[in-house]
């Protein structure tokens, strides 16, 4: 399996969008400081996972949730949790 998921910074309480094929590992990675992108802006807690059967499936959903349609359905999704822009 492979996974699209959303993380929210505890720091700036913004999201991350990635994936993965192991998410737990990925996870531990971002909130060690592992994660170029992301090592500045942890921790960091799971708050979204969607599971794809392949990768390229998952790639596609990651992308399309960086867009701005995907950033608004986030919201609406989430809105109970997330209250950021």
């Amino acid at each position: 399996m492979f996974y699209t998921y959303v993380l929210l910074s505890q720091q700036d309480n913004k999201l991350y969008i990635g994936w993965t094929n192991n998410i737990k590992s990925r996870l531990s990675k971002h909130n060690n400081k592992k994660v170029k992108s992301t090592k500045d802006r942890g921790p960091f807690i799971l708050i979204y996972l969607e599971a794809c059967l392949n990768k390229k499936d998952a790639i596609s959903r990651e992308k399309s949730l960086k867009t701005g349609f995907g950033r608004a359905y986030l919201k609406k999704r989430l809105k109970n949790f997330y209250m950021g822009s």
